[in-house]
């Protein structure tokens, strides 16, 4: 289905969510027509954020807003669905677009498995009508389906269609870029080799991809590294809770912008806390790239300044490799928490690959390297 049809049913002319490599052809369909435009399109810190601002728009103009996220962000969107939007609240109505990962029966990644099992489920546990688009469905169907939605959002209740891998198109071309010069792969690279034999949380998405593929490049095993492959947005407070319990440990962590945006009152607990052990690496190339290259806020946000406002006691930002190795180097020595912002490009090699150990042989090995430091 173009996406240009699902759009001209949906009728609708305001756009929040978090991308997703399974709408890509709305994101950059959105992109094109309307850039980042808090009038028609916003891209939120995180699923809960959106369902709220979209609430926000419906109070202000009486419409009915689209949020678009991927399925592992239902759980996000279950407080403000359940207690703000519901119809024995508020009744705020609402159109979720959400694409499918880990539909059963087709191959996809450990972490979407269980959340693809139960994607149709939650919405029918939180009340909200739902239509699934794949390949075959016609531009007739989604029609229909819509046109049967209007009495539902008329009470004000919430409806969703759900996206199949490969179900919607855009033939336009958007270029996602900026103007940093280091590269991610090699930013991970130095830091695995600044921290040597210290434990390194990994934050989901290319990241843990790359780090596992430099270990592999080394000739090295993946003992040391936890791979937050899911669970976007909470690798700085799972390396929190390693560094609290392994106070002898330098414990590192390797974030990235859109998943630090998303849980952002982390680093408000981790700076009040301290650990002396703590290095926080946040990699920042104002993008999900994972999921397509759609920018975050963070290109527009002073990390450096929300870390010593959290109460980080050093905060950096670097944008060269001299100034990355020295602020590693410094932050290793150190025996303080500490935080370093990277300023990354965009991209990654297309030959790319994913990790060939299993989610829970990552944590078995990980805890019992744990158990020896």
């Amino acid at each position: 289905m173009k996406v240009e049809k699902l759009v001209e049913i949906l009728g609708a002319d305001f756009y929040t969510g978090v991308p997703d490599s399974q709408l890509k052809a709305l994101c950059n369909y959105l992109i094109a027509r309307y850039g980042i435009d808090p009038n028609h399109h916003v891209i939120a810190a995180n699923e809960g954020n959106c369902t709220a601002l979209a609430a926000g728009y419906h109070l202000a103009t009486g419409r009915v807003p689209v949020v678009y996220m991927q399925n592992s962000g239902e759980g996000n969107i279950i407080n403000p669905v359940a207690s703000l939007l519901n119809d024995k609240v508020y009744a705020i109505p609402m159109i979720f677009i959400i694409g499918w990962r880990g539909e059963p029966g087709v191959h996809d990644e450990p972490q979407h498995i269980y959340q693809g099992e139960v994607t149709v489920k939650l919405l029918e546990d939180m009340g909200i009508a739902s239509f699934i688009i794949g390949k075959e469905t016609t531009d007739e169907e989604v029609a229909d389906a819509f046109a049967a939605f209007g009495g539902i959002l008329a009470q004000g209740k919430n409806v969703a269609f759900v996206i199949r891998k490969g179900a919607l198109s855009f033939d336009g071309k958007v270029e996602y870029k900026n103007d940093n010069s280091m590269v991610r792969e090699e930013i991970i690279r130095h830091i695995a080799a600044v921290s040597g034999d210290d434990p390194i949380v990994s934050t989901t998405g290319k990241a843990s991809r790359e780090l596992f593929e430099i270990r592999e490049a080394n000739g090295q095993d993946h003992k040391r590294d936890f791979l937050t492959v899911g669970s976007m947005g909470h690798s700085s407070s799972i390396a929190l809770g390693i560094a609290t319990q392994k106070q002898d440990t330098k414990v590192w962590c390797v974030d990235g912008d859109g998943a630090a945006l998303m849980h952002l009152g982390s680093m408000a607990v981790i700076g009040a806390n301290a650990p002396k052990n703590y290095v926080h690496v946040l990699i920042n190339n104002g993008a999900h790239e994972t999921v397509g290259g759609m920018p975050t806020v963070a290109a527009k946000v002073d990390m450096v300044q929300i870390a010593k406002g959290c109460g980080y006691p050093n905060a950096v930002r670097v944008g060269t490799f001299e100034e990355l190795d020295a602020a590693l180097n410094e932050a290793k020595n150190r025996n303080e928490l500490s935080f370093i912002e990277v300023l990354c490009s965009i991209g990654a090699r297309d030959d790319l690959g994913r990790p060939t150990t299993t989610a829970r042989e990552n944590k078995e090995n990980f805890m019992r390297y744990l158990e020896t430091l």
